[in-house]
Order: C-alpha cells, then sequence, then structure tokens
C-alpha cells in the first residue's frame, strides 16, 4: 500500500511538472504568455505539506480563478491574488509572498518573515544546478523545503522523473543562429514602402550677417549649415519602416530584485510589443555572468510570444558585469548571418562593473573621482570591442565610426554614470538617465521610437568653398567626426543615422576676403561662400540619394545699412548651445575635482553671457531652456553629495544629447519639458528637453497612455501593450 501510495504521487508530480520543462511551449503557455504580465511559476499544482507544525502552502492560481486579493508582496510589492498563474508562498506566520520573490529572498540567506521577522521552520528551496534551464538566466525550478531536511535523495528521484533537457537550450557556440529576414520587396514603386515614395533630405543654410562691407576681411565668418530627415509618409503603417536588429543588454544583478526587475521587465515587453515582424530581437542578461536568453528572432506573433516568455523568465541575482553582458550583446550582431539595415544595442544598468573596475581605490583619491576623462574610464573602454569602442581597433584602419550605437540607461543613484556616458558616447549612442523606476518604459520608449524611425544612413554633409582666395577655418560639430582637406577648400561631417524630421546643425567658420571691384564686373556686390551638400544612404532601397545643394551668398555693399547688421538668430541660436555645452562640460571636470565652488562660477558666467545673447533678447525658446538647464546643474551641484548623487548622471546625460543633438531621458524627465525647433516655434510637452523627433513623442505618448488607462498595473499594461502594438 506505501509503494502504491508513493507511486500514485509521483504520477502526479510527474504530470504537474513536465509541461514545465517541455522543450517546445504548449498552446496553452504561449496564450499564457500573451495575457499574463507576470513570469510563468515553478509549481502549478496547490500542495500542502505535511508537517504538523506548520501551516505553509504552495498554492497554484488558476487562470480561471475568480477569487482575488488585496494583499501585496512584500518583496516586489506586487498583488497577490488568484487568477495569474502566480504560485504563491504563505508561511507559518500567516504572511504571503510570490513564491519566487521568497525563493531569490532565502538564495541570498534570508530565513526570516521580511514582514515580521519571525524566524521559519520551512523555507522555499531552488531545485538542483541539475534541472536548470540554461535558457532562464541560470535560475533553476524552484521546490518547498523543511529547514535543515535531506535534500540528496529529493534531487536525484526529481531528475530521473523529469525529460530530459534539448540540447537547443545550451547557448551555442557562436550566435550565427539568428531567424532569416523577412523578405521585401520594393517593386511597386507607388507603395507606401517604396523608396520612391520617401521625400528627400533637405539642406539649410545660413550666414551670421547677409552683408559683409566691401573693403573688410573677415578671417572668422560663420556659417549655420544644416541637414533636415525626411518625414515618414502620413498614411505610413506603424511597421514600415527600415528593418531593426536590436540587442537588449539587462542587468539582472542582485541590486535589481523586487519592482526594479518587474519595471524592467514590462518595459522590455513595451518594446517587444511594437517592434514590426521584420524586426529581429535578442534578450542578454547579465549579474556575475553573461548569458543570452533569446536569440535574434523576428518578432511575428509567436516570435513576441516567445521573447516575452524569456523575458518573465529573468531572475535577479549575483553581481554586476558589464563588461562580459556587452560583449556577448556585440557578438549576437557580429555573428548573424544575416543583417536588418539598422543594428543597435541597447543597455541598461542599476549598479557598477564589480568585475573589471577597482572602484575602491578610484574613490579614494578625490582628485580622481569617475569622470569621463579619467584614466579608469579610458582604461575601461579599452575592454571593450572595437565595434563600439573604434579606438580599440589595432590596426586603426577600419575607420573611426562605430559598427554598432550602444545606447545606455544607468538607473538609480547607484550605477556608474561616468562609464555608462563613456560607453554610449565612444559608440555614437546615447546615455540616459533614470532616477525613477516608474520611467523605465518612457525612457525605452523614447530610444525605440527613434529606432525604428531611421530614414537615412550614412548621412554626410560636404560643405566647399566657393571664393578662390576664402578657406573653410573649423567646423564646430560635437562629437560628430568632421575633416577638412585641400587647403580650407572642402570640409566634410560624418552625421551617420537620421530619424525621421531629426535636424543636425553644424557652425562652420570661412574666411571672406576683401572684395574688389574687378571681381564685381559691375554686378551688384556679392561673394559666395560655400556650397552646401547632402549624401545619404536610403536604409529601405540601399541607394544613395543626393539632397539638392545650398549656395551661401552674402552682398558686399560698401556701406552695411541697418538691416545689413542683424545677425542671424539661426546662427546665435546655435553659437548660445555650443557655447552652453562646452560650459557645462568646464563645470562638471571641475565638480569631479571637487571645485564646486569653480563649477558652480563657471555656470553663472555662461548664463549670464547666454542672457546677452541676441537670441535670448528676442525671447527664443531654445535659450529659454538652455538658462533652465544651467540652472538645474548649477542647482545638483551645491554639494558634493548631491552631485555624486544625480548631478553627475544628469550632467552627463545633458551633455550626450547637445553632442549629438539627439535626445536623452534625463532623471524623470519632467524638470523641462519643451521640444524646441530649428524655426523657433516652441511645442510644449512633457519629455526631455530639445531634440525629441515626432516619432519619439508618439512612441513616448503610447507608453504613458498605456500608463495612465492601466493606472500602473504591470498586468494590465502588459495586455494593453499587445494591443497597442498594431497602432
Amino acid at each position: 500500500m506505501v509503494g502504491s501510495s508513493m507511486a500514485s504521487k509521483w504520477n502526479k508530480l510527474k504530470k504537474t511538472l513536465y509541461p514545465l520543462f517541455s522543450s517546445q511551449p504548449s498552446s496553452k503557455s504561449l496564450e499564457a504568455a500573451r495575457s499574463s504580465d507576470i513570469p510563468k511559476k515553478d509549481f502549478r499544482a496547490s500542495t500542502t505539506t505535511s508537517s504538523s507544525t506548520s501551516d505553509l502552502r504552495l498554492s497554484r492560481t488558476s487562470t480561471c480563478g475568480t477569487r482575488s486579493s488585496k494583499r501585496t508582496c512584500a518583496i516586489c510589492l506586487g498583488n497577490i491574488k488568484v487568477g495569474q498563474c502566480q504560485a504563491i508562498f504563505t508561511a507559518e506566520c500567516s504572511h504571503s509572498f510570490h513564491f519566487n520573490c521568497i525563493a531569490s529572498s532565502v538564495k541570498h540567506g534570508n530565513q526570516v518573515c521580511p514582514i515580521c521577522r519571525c524566524k521559519w521552520n520551512d523555507i522555499p528551496f531552488p531545485a538542483p544546478n541539475s534541472v536548470i534551464d540554461p535558457q532562464l538566466n541560470g535560475i533553476g525550478r524552484a521546490r518547498v523545503a523543511p529547514l535543515g531536511s535531506p535534500q540528496d535523495e529529493f534531487h536525484a528521484s526529481l531528475h530521473r522523473h523529469l525529460p530530459p533537457q534539448p540540447s537547443l537550450h545550451a547557448e551555442p557556440y557562436q550566435f550565427s543562429d539568428d531567424e532569416s529576414l523577412l523578405s521585401t520587396s520594393f517593386q511597386d514603386s507607388t507603395s507606401p514602402s517604396s523608396p520612391s515614395a520617401h521625400p528627400v533630405a533637405t539642406v539649410r543654410a545660413f550666414p551670421e550677417f547677409p552683408a559683409v562691407p566691401a573693403a573688410d576681411n573677415r578671417p572668422t565668418f560663420a556659417v549655420l549649415v544644416g541637414v533636415k530627415a525626411p518625414a515618414l509618409p502620413e498614411n505610413t503603417h506603424h511597421h514600415d519602416h527600415a528593418p531593426i536588429d536590436l540587442v537588449t543588454v539587462l542587468d539582472v544583478s542582485g541590486s535589481m530584485a523586487g519592482t526594479k526587475l518587474a519595471l524592467l521587465k514590462r518595459a522590455v515587453r513595451f518594446v517587444i510589443r511594437n517592434l514590426g515582424p521584420a524586426d529581429r530581437l535578442a534578450i542578454v542578461s547579465f549579474s556575475s555572468t553573461a548569458r543570452r536568453v533569446f536569440p535574434l528572432h523576428r518578432m511575428s506573433d509567436a516570435g513576441r510570444d516567445h521573447a516575452v516568455m524569456a523575458v518573465n523568465s529573468l531572475r535577479s541575482t549575483g553581481g554586476t558585469n558589464i563588461i562580459e553582458g556587452l560583449k556577448k550583446g556585440v557578438r549576437i550582431l557580429e555573428e548573424r548571418h544575416e543583417k536588418n539595415p539598422v543594428g543597435s544595442i541597447i543597455l541598461l544598468s542599476d549598479g557598477k562593473d564589480t568585475y573589471n573596475v577597482d572602484h575602491h581605490n578610484h574613490c579614494r583619491n578625490p582628485d580622481n573621482q569617475a569622470s569621463p576623462n579619467s584614466r579608469q574610464v579610458l582604461d575601461y573602454l579599452s575592454l571593450f570591442p572595437s565595434s563600439i569602442c573604434p579606438n580599440n581597433n589595432a590596426s586603426r584602419l577600419e575607420g573611426r565610426v562605430a559598427s554598432f550605437p550602444l545606447h545606455t540607461f544607468g538607473f538609480g543613484s547607484d550605477h556608474d554614470a561616468a562609464a555608462l556616458y563613456a560607453i554610449s558616447d565612444a559608440s555614437g549612442g546615447m546615455f540616459s538617465f533614470i532616477h525613477t523606476v516608474s520611467i523605465i518604459q518612457d525612457a525605452f520608449a523614447r530610444c525605440i521610437g527613434g529606432l525604428l524611425s531611421v530614414v537615412a544612413q550614412e548621412l554626410q554633409l560636404t560643405v566647399r568653398s566657393l571664393s578662390p582666395v576664402g578657406s573653410i577655418g573649423s567646423i564646430s560639430a560635437g562629437k560628430y567626426s568632421t575633416e577638412i582637406i585641400n587647403q580650407g577648400q572642402l570640409g566634410m561631417v560624418e552625421v551617420g543615422d537620421l530619424y525621421a524630421d531629426e535636424e543636425k546643425d553644424f557652425l562652420v567658420h570661412v574666411s571672406v576676403p576683401v572684395f574688389s571691384a574687378e571681381e564685381g564686373g559691375g554686378r551688384v556686390p556679392n561673394t559666395s561662400l560655400l556650397r552646401v551638400e547632402c549624401s545619404y544612404k536610403d536604409p529601405l532601397s540601399q541607394e544613395i540619394v543626393q539632397a539638392e545643394s545650398k549656395i551661401v551668398d552674402i552682398r558686399r555693399p560698401g556701406v552695411l545699412s541697418l538691416e545689413d547688421n542683424r545677425m542671424s538668430l539661426e546662427v546665435d541660436r546655435q553659437r548660445s548651445r555650443l557655447w552652453v555645452a562646452d560650459g557645462i562640460a568646464e563645470a562638471q571636470g571641475m565638480a569631479e575635482k571637487g571645485n564646486l565652488e569653480v563649477a558652480q562660477a563657471i555656470l553663472a558666467a555662461r548664463r549670464s553671457a547666454l542672457l546677452a545673447s541676441a537670441s535670448a533678447q528676442a525671447g527664443d525658446g531654445l535659450c529659454n531652456s538652455l538658462e533652465a538647464e544651467l540652472k538645474e546643474v548649477r542647482d545638483r551641484m551645491v554639494s558634493r553629495e548631491l552631485y555624486e548623487e544625480t548631478g553627475r548622471a544628469y550632467t552627463l546625460s545633458g551633455l550626450s544629447s547637445h553632442s549629438w543633438q539627439r535626445a536623452t531621458t534625463r532623471e524623470n524627465s519632467t524638470t523641462h519639458t519643451t521640444m524646441f525647433h530649428r524655426d523657433g516655434d516652441n511645442q510644449s510637452m512633457s519629455g526631455a528637453m530639445g531634440y525629441e523627433t515626432p516619432s519619439m513623442v508618439s512612441m513616448v505618448t503610447r507608453s504613458r497612455t498605456i500608463g495612465t488607462m492601466t493606472g500602473g498595473s504591470p498586468q494590465q499594461a502588459h495586455r494593453l501593450n499587445k494591443s497597442s502594438s498594431l497602432l
């Protein structure tokens, strides 16, 4: 009878556990992944221990359950209620938690109730490594076991009754297992996706003054040259864009446990639901080590479902090894056998790299803080592959442009802002600062809103001197690569990718020679300074597109009129932006050395110069935003403690934005709420200051609409994320 009873129990256990370890997800599990915002839990059947001294219970909630509870898990702060496939652990002290939350807590040595501090006799116990699914972030299945009871017989018997793990779960030696691209035809020229249906980028140019006296010689005359990317056609579907290969590299170290990880999962699910069927996504998680938890697959309906399941499987544990995570993410893009037109990596971390940086010795020297220019950060960058840090290329012959822009997100007050800023800056990506946990999804939305709207690649802006005696002296272009050749007769700016409606402006300084009467030839005095040209590659057709060029002329009268002495507000606005950005960078360098008083004096001087500028006097919206930014940065440098907590990250995120003229998320994105346009018009909105494109705004609006409609509920947000993916 005893043997028959044990056999019956094992049969029930096998029936309960078998679906969890099958190599392919069942249709029921896929449906659950579509509708649930909570990770799939390990036990699908209700069990009760036979101990007479314990009231410990492990309950499996049913997808069709009707009961609900208002109790909250004290670890992740999520609701504990039935009907969501959520395993619940109720301890002998009567307090309940999500099973995986408390199992993770116990794994780190906590054996008392987080609420009442009661010491437990029975605790949740993780399964052995022999039954760990390597795709699930290295975390094994879980069970309940009496504290101090023998485990070996249970492990052996459980292993004998579980199906073998298929080899496809093992991480391949090379990441060439990416899913084939979705074939697309551009033969139909009337299709909205046809290259011929897309408008062309426009070139713009403004001289500093409309006229220069004929007898004057100006060695440094400023000309603003810029380019605006074409807009997406109005009838373009949300998924009609240049397909992207996106790799998300996610920090799942122990510090990400609870609400942080829950909201990170929610943000990644938002990304998944807003990728099109031609887009491909891979997911890498890292803690003490790194693992590819989802291969580079297309986001078809099935691909999204499997990607969501991979995200839901993530667990937090261990330290922070950013280098290993990024190396694995880069390998996925380097070793893929097919390539979508756009490729990028996004990284989120809430801590410092505890495996590759000696933070203890670094922080002991107050004159060598974690500055983006410090030797330590440069040494740290040397550990990355040249595809994201081109200066690490030993041959130096493959160019200075990174293969994959890396967009980094520093989360909380303990992340290494200097390192994340330096990594993104070296790769041509953006650094965003997320101080408030609830805006992770908005930050990701702003980033992918741009990545999913790339309309120009390898864009190059060229300026040619049209004066036989004049020349190009310098080009102020932030972090964009510039080159001046042929004794100042030709200048180039390597812009790279442009998002739809995105604008880039640069200041070119040229020499204006004396205008001779012979040169005029009896015509109206006039000097042609520059020809501005633009070429780029259409990401859909891979064809080279030439934009219409612009010629910059100035008049050369003998005497200037009042109108001739009026400075171009476009040029002055750009000069003010560069002046403020340089001042912030200088102040940040002083703050890193501990000279906060000097840093604040620099910011105050830049503010005074800004307010005296012609554009500020004219009430320009950009200048108003720059003034507000100077004040915000200065306020975050009033003390060393405040600077370390939020000032460094906020300042570096702003410098990233100005250097590349592209939007970033700064702290909670509510400090500055003005999106300025190059024509001087301003649009009030809720978002990061400046450089936002309509596609970014639309994606952030979608993210916030989901949050508003669901009241912040991760479960409801996940379901709405799915439905909004077709908008």
